[in-house]
């Protein structure tokens, strides 16, 4: 009896040319993949994204002079974050006010008017941009403590959720003003 030996019995197991593209192109997808992901995480980090907290930056504020029968108004701050992650201001609070209580504004449906505005728990203060308090937006409304006149120079704390208390002022303006 004789035997027939396998051509590739001696040397071991002999791949064909098509077993070895497929293994090669299973290889070559995941390692692609893998390097346009550190490519453009390398991109990201060098461009100072990556990782980069938010940077608040309150400017002064204004409030509005309460005349004598309203009970709260209105403060204005402009909220910069500089940094590259999303903030949210939680609360704003004064040694000079009562109460204070972040609300926005929307247009009533009928009237076509700014609303006297809802409170609301947070506003959200984008990466890169920020948030500008108006009439029309978002604000504070304040109850004073005291009598105020037009120039005087209020603390305020506005607190982030993730850059904590921040100090700022805010100057006592006439209505309109």
């Amino acid at each position: 009896m004789t035997r027939t030996q396998d051509p590739g019995a001696a040397d071991g197991w002999r791949p064909s040319r098509r077993r070895l593209r497929d293994g090669l192109l299973s290889v070559l997808a995941p390692v692609i993949a893998s390097m346009t992901a550190l490519v453009g995480l390398t991109a990201w980090t060098t461009a100072g994204a990556a990782g980069s907290p938010p940077r608040i930056e309150v400017g002064v504020g204004r409030v509005l002079l309460p005349s004598a029968d309203e009970g709260s108004t209105p403060v204005y701050f402009r909220i910069v974050n500089a940094g590259g992650a999303d903030d949210q201001l939680l609360s704003v609070t004064s040694p000079a006010v009562r109460a204070a209580v972040l609300r926005r504004h929307g247009s009533d449906r009928g009237a076509g008017a700014a609303s006297a505005g809802t409170p609301i728990a947070s506003a959200d203060v984008p990466a890169g941009r920020g948030l500008a308090m108006t009439p029309n937006t978002v604000d504070v409304a304040v109850t004073a403590t005291g009598r105020w006149q037009v120039g005087d120079a209020l603390p305020f704390v506005l607190h982030f959720r993730t850059s904590g208390p921040v100090r700022a002022v805010a100057f006592v303006v006439p209505p309109g003003g």
